[in-house]
């Protein structure tokens, strides 16, 4: 079983590429399933087929869905909306605007994304392709799992037996809604989905992502700090994929100052990107829509390749034996010194770069191990555990 992960910034083509590698690993035998979490569905405009929440066949040993993250939604937070909907009711706040605050930004396409491990329990693809949603939700929603998880190891249990025992009282005294057994079993339910989709998207055995971008610096830009926060949340990136790069055949001199341009960038992504798979895929002059366009895009992305490999085998972390020492070495390319920071909290290590924030439960022969230095060495973050003398 293999997952793709497709993401990059907006409209760098993403769903273009999703669907051709989707293409061309079923033309090569592959059971392929092809589904989007992007609340923008496009896949159906790429094949030009009517595609639903459930899989529909596209072509031989290929399906493609565009999942209804309302609908799943709704099964798996249903009972929780209802519950707070009813303390906000309590509250006083009434109308479209409680029922706005029972949903969180993100969850519907969280919901989408967790809906991945049904399709690989289920045993029915050799390969699963996911068309992500852009890069900053896509990264959003890949960590929750990680945030959730102190949340739900070590406040979860004590809030459920809290209100098991104060609901009694409570009810005696106040109107006030206290979740029921319901409730924390629909919260429960939730966090086990995620629980599971992490297990298999961290797997870099099972689950690659491929960053697309286009040949211009912002994009790129985008494409480093997604490398970069991936590595921190454990998920390998197995190639880097440039689309859209104009090719030699366009002569016309007005294109030559372009042509230079785009040297540049390519130059930029083939050092910033050194240790994945680089691949380029050229400006067609058509839309390449349908399947013998895709079929097209898939031959010339992959060159003769199996889509389905492991085009970089680099994996996110690793821990090493150094002496007495052990160190913990954390993939960061592309980070300043200024931008990390690393603490020690109890049983957890908390890795913050930029903006993100990882923390990690220590295993039992790091615990009773203090840390001895953090040193940022050539793209890598090297925390050194050592005993005390």
């Amino acid at each position: 079983m293999r997952v793709l992960l497709v993401t990059g910034k907006g409209g760098v083509g993403k769903t273009t590429v999703a669907a051709a590698t989707a293409v061309r690993a079923s033309e090569m035998g592959y059971r392929t399933l092809v589904t989007s979490t992007d609340p923008a569905h496009s896949l159906a405009d790429a094949f030009q087929e009517k595609l639903g929440d459930q899989p529909t066949r596209v072509a031989k040993k290929l399906f493609a869905q565009q999942i209804d993250s309302q609908e799943r939604l709704e099964e798996s937070w249903g009972d929780v909306r209802d519950h707070l909907t009813e303390l906000f009711d309590w509250s006083g706040l009434k109308g479209i605007e409680a029922e706005e605050l029972t949903v969180f930004p993100g969850m519907d396409e969280l919901f989408a994304l967790a809906s991945v491990r049904d399709h690989t329990d289920s045993g029915d693809y050799d390969l699963i392709v996911v068309d992500c949603a852009p890069t900053a939700e896509t990264l959003r929603l890949l960590s929750l799992p990680e945030v959730l998880s102190w949340y739900m190891e070590k406040i979860f249990p004590i809030g459920r037996r809290v209100a098991s025992f104060v609901r009694p009282m409570l009810n005696k005294v106040t109107s006030l809604p206290v979740a029921d057994d319901k409730v924390f079993a629909a919260v429960a339910s939730f966090y086990e989905r995620l629980d599971g989709i992490r297990d298999i998207l961290s797997d870099p055995e099972v689950t690659s992502a491929r960053l697309v971008m286009n040949p211009e610096k912002m994009v790129i830009s985008e494409a480093r700090r997604t490398y970069t926060y991936l590595g921190l949340f454990g998920y390998a990136v197995d190639t880097a994929i440039v689309n859209r790069v104009l090719p030699d055949t366009v002569t016309d001199p007005y294109f030559d100052r372009w042509h230079e341009i785009q040297k540049g960038h390519l130059e930029s992504v083939h050092d910033g990107f050194a240790d994945v798979d680089i691949r380029e895929l050229r400006l067609f002059d058509e839309e390449m829509v349908g399947l013998d366009r895709l079929r097209v895009v898939g031959d010339e992305l992959y060159a003769g390749r199996d889509p389905v490999d492991h085009f970089s085998e680099g994996r996110p972390f690793r821990v090493e034996d150094e002496g007495d020492n052990v160190v913990l070495v954390l993939a960061v390319p592309f980070v300043d010194k200024a931008e990390v920071d690393v603490l020690r909290h109890g049983d957890e290590l908390i890795i913050t770069v930029g903006p993100y924030r990882r923390s990690f439960v220590l295993p039992d022969s790091l615990k009773r191990r203090q840390v001895r230095r953090a040193q940022l060495v050539e793209a890598e973050l090297r925390v050194t555990f050592g005993l005390d003398e």
